[in-house]
């Protein structure tokens, strides 16, 4: 892949919530002595929206402001608020206190509109000032990004703070060359047309820390202030010709400075400055600044995004620890469901009271910046096993999510349906601009387009990918390079697709393990083109969803369901048809004698966001006459019996002949059944059930010695189908089998234990066979 295109000047862009939009509810009234005497209401839109059209609503009442209680809050609420504010209608609200906690009063609560009212006030409710709520259940409102024409108001009042859109770090470099991310540059903000400096008055690393957060780093570090002070100062005598130029342009930058902030005084737990307290100046500020010095800020990346080799060791030796926290289910880097390793296994966190500030904490540790949001409901997917944690509330200042304060949690507690996530700041790498799509009949999906070879200034140069061996991991990497979610599928020919004007292959070999950030940190060929197929025709392409599934096993069962048989071979004609049986069944004395079956359930829950699906269509389903079915996947899951080395001793197969959903979750409905020809699938919050007692539900053992093997179960094996995690399919127990009797035992997903927990597991077996030997 090509490099990115760089500059002398280099831009980090964070989008910044935080604007303040105040609106008038005031409406005409009829003239009476008890109407006209009741003053305005005003509203505003507060906490940290990402947008300029939604917030935590407050209204301004009887002199305070205050908030409203989500309690019964519905969109029609939020349609009456939004009108209020300025705005043609709603889109959504949100509960929970999502745009952070308010202050002062709970002015309302139990707010029920029709959505058609001209004013709250219409609205029922339980009275001004009566709640039985706290600020965490603050309600906020997603106004439609459309302003009501001509709508005008002599009670609005813009505050200073909506004139601050958006932040950048913008590097003073000597040279052209300059990799991403930027770590360190001066802090502007967004004024009007063009870009203010921040003065550096009483600046401190709470600031810088803040700055870093929003810019996608964990952490900051001390600046070199003496290299920007010259960007001030007459230039000091020129020791080397590259100096010169370097300081003659800092100082031509001097006389561009124009300070629109100062005093600002974080804590240093605030997701972006909007949250600080600060200072603007009025007027000519250009000589406003007395220290004479813009704000600058130096930060540390966060191990996926070190550019020094010696950063990269450093943090290479912090991550052969053991990690005690990880993101799952989100398509996204620094996005996903929060778990935690206690007593050597992983799980969840409970999202009561989970907010910013402890999403923070999380995201940091993981070398992300502060948080975006603090999601809540499973919006990330649920989890299986333990929930560790709940009522996490953490300062924002703590190293680790472990130092905060919690609840440890009971079963009545808490469900995964309230695992708590996260989406974290990262850095701006600009891997977005490397690739793109074409032909598709949507954005989310095309021909695989990518840029190559574009030096510096240049336009790069853009051709196809070749479509050998592209699969649905290399489409996963490629929909996670252009902010499209996960992949659905990954397309190895794409001529039914319209033709562009690109037609030249010039990537192909792409391997890609599923994590990447970009096809370009993938195994490729490099310059060396090798595709036997050219042309659109074969040119990879992707279906991408912002959602995607995610199957576990329920591994209990296969623990409780575990049993021998011993079947005669005549009533095995069908599953050695359907090559269930190992392959010494072949030479078997038909139909005479027997096979040793270890047999158990399998039950599949899908905890994902998106329905699981065969990758093929009904039309290309093969029909078995022996059982009577049609195969819609040509391998669903892989059963496998294993050496405490890892040698494959036993292996079985199931084909995917009957996806359906045998039992849901409460509320959820079922929407696929296998029978009389129906739709194939596993529902989201549904399982499907494969009995031990069906054909193929098995693993034909009979060659199989005594001894201490491991049951392994892989779902999904071949990624035929995407899924938002692939970690999560395998299964593994501890099996004893004696020639007679077989013991299944510790049974559990095979990324649910600590690393220290697997490495004993996978011992286990060997010492117990040394044991009975």
């Amino acid at each position: 892949m090509g490099r990115c295109g760089t500059r002398a000047w280099q831009e980090l862009l964070v989008l910044l919530g935080g604007l303040w939009m105040w609106g008038s509810g005031a409406q005409p009234t009829p003239p009476s002595p008890t109407s006209s005497s009741v003053p305005p209401l005003k509203f505003r839109l507060a906490g940290y929206p990402r947008k300029h059209n939604e917030g935590r609503i407050e209204v301004f009442y009887n002199e305070e402001w205050g908030t409203i209680c989500d309690d019964d809050f519905t969109l029609s609420n939020a349609q009456v608020l939004c009108r209020q504010l300025g705005f043609v209608g709603a889109t959504g609200w949100a509960h929970s206190a999502k745009y952070g906690k308010g202050v002062g009063r709970i002015w309302l609560d139990n707010v029920n509109c029709a959505g058609n009212e001209k004013s709250i006030r219409d609205c029922k409710h339980r009275g001004w000032g009566n709640s039985d709520c706290s600020h965490e259940e603050d309600a906020g409102v997603i106004c439609k990004d459309e302003r009501i024409p001509g709508f005008k108001d002599s009670n609005v009042i813009e505050t200073e703070q909506s004139h601050v859109e958006e932040v950048r770090l913008r590097a003073v470099v000597s040279g052209a060359q300059r990799r991403l991310p930027v770590t360190e540059g001066i802090v502007e903000v967004r004024y009007k047309d063009g870009w203010a400096q921040i003065c550096d008055e009483g600046w401190d690393s709470k600031n810088s820390r803040v700055i870093c957060g929003m810019m996608g780093f964990p952490t900051e570090k001390k600046v070199n202030r003496n290299f920007y002070k010259l960007a001030s100062k007459s230039q000091p005598k020129q020791k080397r010709r590259e100096d010169v130029g370097s300081r003659k342009r800092l100082f031509a930058e001097r006389q561009q400075l124009n300070y629109r902030l100062h005093s600002v005084s974080c804590t240093g737990t605030e997701v972006h400055i909007s949250m600080c307290t600060f200072q603007f100046y009025r007027g000519n500020s250009s000589a406003a600044c007395s220290t004479g010095m813009p704000a600058v800020v130096s930060c540390l990346p966060g191990p996926l995004f070190a550019t020094s080799s010696t950063q990269k060791k450093k943090q290479r030796q912090q991550q052969q620890s053991q990690p005690r926290i990880r993101l799952k289910g989100g398509a996204k880097a620094g996005e996903g469901r929060v778990e935690v390793l206690k007593n050597n296994e992983w799980g969840t966190i409970c999202d009561d009271r989970w907010n910013l500030l402890s999403a923070s904490v999380v995201c940091r540790e993981l070398g992300f910046g502060s948080a975006k949001e603090a999601l809540t409901g499973a919006r990330m997917g649920q989890g299986m096993g333990p929930i560790h944690l709940n009522e996490v509330q953490c300062l924002g200042t703590e190293k680790s999510l472990w130092s905060c304060p919690f609840k440890n949690i009971t079963q009545e507690d808490c469900k995964h349906t309230e695992d708590a996530a996260v989406r974290c700041n990262i850095p701006y790498m600009g891997y977005e601009n490397l690739i793109r799509l074409s032909g598709g009949r949507s954005r989310f999906e095309g021909r695989v387009e990518v840029a190559v070879g574009a030096a510096e200034g240049d336009e790069p140069r853009w051709g196809l990918v070749c479509g050998e061996g592209w699969g649905t991991l290399e489409a996963m990497v490629a929909c996670r390079q252009l902010g499209l979610g996960f992949a659905n599928h990954g397309l190895q020919e794409t001529w039914y697709w319209d033709a562009s004007n690109v037609t030249e292959m010039v990537l192909s070999g792409v391997k890609c393990a599923g994590h990447e950030l970009s096809l370009s940190h993938c195994q490729h060929h490099g310059s060396s083109l090798n595709c036997r197929n050219t042309g659109t025709r074969f040119a990879a392409g992707v279906i991408c969803s912002e959602t995607a599934s995610d199957l576990l096993l329920h591994a209990p069962l296969v623990q409780e369901t575990a049993y021998i048989e011993d079947r005669p071979l005549h009533m095995l004609y069908c599953a050695a048809e359907e090559n269930c049986l190992s392959s010494s069944a072949r030479h078997a004395n038909w139909p005479y004698g027997h096979r040793r079956l270890l047999r158990f359930s399998s039950q599949i829950h899908n905890n994902g966001r998106a329905d699981f699906r065969p990758k093929a269509g009904r039309h290309s389903w093969v029909w078995h006459e022996c059982h009577r079915h049609y195969h819609s996947m040509d391998i669903f899951t892989h059963y496998d019996i294993l050496t405490p080395n890892g040698t494959k001793v036993a292996e079985g197969h199931k084909a995917s002949f009957c996806l359906e959903d045998t039992e849901c979750e409460e509320d959820v409905a079922k929407r696929y059944e296998c029978a009389n020809f129906g739709e194939q699938g596993i529902t989201v919050g549904c399982w499907d059930l494969y009995r031990h007692d069906i054909d193929c539900q098995w693993i034909d053992i009979t060659d199989v010695k005594p001894g201490n093997y491991i049951l392994q179960v892989v779902i999904n094996p071949n990624f035929e189908v995407a899924e938002s995690d692939f970690t999560n399919n395998a299964m593994k127990c501890n099996c004893k089998y004696d020639g007679h009797r077989i013991w299944v035992h510790s049974c559990h997903i095979g990324d649910a234990l600590s690393e220290e927990a697997s490495k004993r597991f996978e011992q286990y077996p060997g010492q117990l066979n040394n044991q009975i030997s």
